[in-house]
């Protein structure tokens, strides 16, 4: 049985470990601001260029990556005009959750998901994977290419070259997007070590890539602002006025909006 002096030291190296995660995470989201700016505004105005020719935006991340896209859509403050691209079987709520990482390496999923969707010619989509190294991801990369669909691509340039392509054409998502923002995740996605083993452990990838997100889409609306478009906006329905707000704008947008 534990003393009190041994479980205060316990108590104290847990508090120590968790300020630690807190601060390895204001440490990442700092240097993604440092040096990813420029390619993060790049990002925004291939969306805004999309927004303003009354084309359509999209979203797609498999498994955890799904995350940032729920992030982007259909949520206060964010912007009505994302869209999401369901990766069927390739979120949480499918079981067994293993699934998720089998069908993420399906040659040729990717490029269903991306055909059975309404994205054409000219829209945007932003392709989330850190590792940046699964089939569906990449297939969806090479079809948008082949369409004339702008990409944007949030991903861990760790891995480029440590890790080897899962798909025949050899390829990251790095290489295949118009834009590339790094989230500055290390490779394998952890920023602390399990005490007493040689395991790592704290995931950072949805910190960084939801917080890359939403930088992404204020500096879009922020250049749509500019050009004169009122950009529309999601309110809290949680607020008086909020919903019936949302709906009006829903509306008024809804030949570019396909989550209705």
């Amino acid at each position: 049985m534990k003393t009190d002096g041994e479980g205060r030291q316990a108590s104290q190296a847990a508090s120590a470990s968790a300020a630690r995660y807190f601060a390895e995470a204001a440490g990442l989201l700092e240097r993604i601001s440092k040096t990813q700016m420029s390619n993060l505004l790049r990002a925004a105005e291939t969306l805004a260029d999309a927004a303003a020719e009354g084309r359509s935006l999209f979203s797609f991340g498999a498994s955890h990556a799904f995350m940032v896209t729920e992030e982007l859509v259909y949520r206060a403050g964010g912007l009505m005009l994302m869209n999401p691209i369901q990766p069927h079987g390739m979120t949480l709520a499918v079981r067994p959750l293993t699934l998720t990482s089998k069908l993420e390496r399906v040659i040729g999923l990717g490029r269903e998901l991306l055909a059975q969707s309404p994205a054409r010619k000219g829209d945007a989509l932003v392709l989330t994977s850190t590792s940046g190294r699964n089939p569906v991801t990449l297939d969806m990369a090479l079809l948008a290419r082949e369409t004339g669909i702008r990409t944007i691509a949030i991903t861990s340039l760790a891995y480029v070259g440590k890790e080897a392509s899962r798909h025949p054409c050899g390829k990251m998502l790095a290489d295949l997007c118009d834009v590339v923002v790094d989230n500055c995740v290390p490779h394998g996605d952890t920023v602390m070590p399990v005490p007493g083993s040689h395991l790592r452990m704290a995931p950072v990838s949805t910190i960084a890539s939801c917080a890359i997100a939403n930088a992404m889409i204020t500096a879009t609306v922020e250049l749509l602002a500019k050009r004169g478009i009122e950009p529309p906006v999601f309110q809290s329905a949680n607020v008086e006025g909020g919903e019936a707000f949302n709906a009006r704008l829903l509306e008024q947008h809804r030949d570019r909006i396909h989550y209705l």
